[in-house]
């Protein structure tokens, strides 16, 4: 299995952005889950982890550069796609768009304190109440 933030020599990304991990709440049970699983939860077309637990998605601002990054490197995807894709879905009903954070330290904070939480942070720097989801 491998880390999010994987394979990048010296776990370090473009724009001088270390690796960016996902992480959740210590709630959530799972321990992994696919590009496909993360798209599918960060794009609010999945209400729901894996194991049924309701899921809470927090993000960076679009201009964020660790936002960038998680979106372009962990869900393949530039941030403005996935704006479009919150908009059109809030627009017709369907979804809510994910919760914005101000900065780094506000979503470490809002995923240690809400039960079925995701975000992500910065690669190897643990976070206590959180745990790293492994992408497989």
């Amino acid at each position: 299995m491998l880390l999010v933030g994987f394979g990048w020599p010296g776990g370090v990304l473009a724009e001088g952005v270390a690796g960016v991990e996902v992480i959740v709440n210590q709630s959530v049970t799972i321990r992994s889950m696919s590009k496909y699983q993360l798209r599918t939860l960060f794009g609010m077309r999945q209400p729901a982890l894996p194991d049924g637990q309701q899921v809470r998605v927090f993000v960076l601002a679009d201009d964020n550069p660790l936002h960038r990054q998680f979106a372009k490197r962990v869900l393949g995807v530039f941030p403005h796609q996935l704006r479009r894709s919150w908009n059109n879905l809030v627009f017709s009903g369907l979804a809510q768009a994910p919760t914005e954070v101000a900065n780094q330290q506000q979503m470490l904070e809002r995923v240690a304190n809400t039960p079925g939480a995701v975000g992500y942070a910065p690669a190897g720097e643990g976070y206590a109440q959180t745990h790293v989801l492994s992408v497989r």
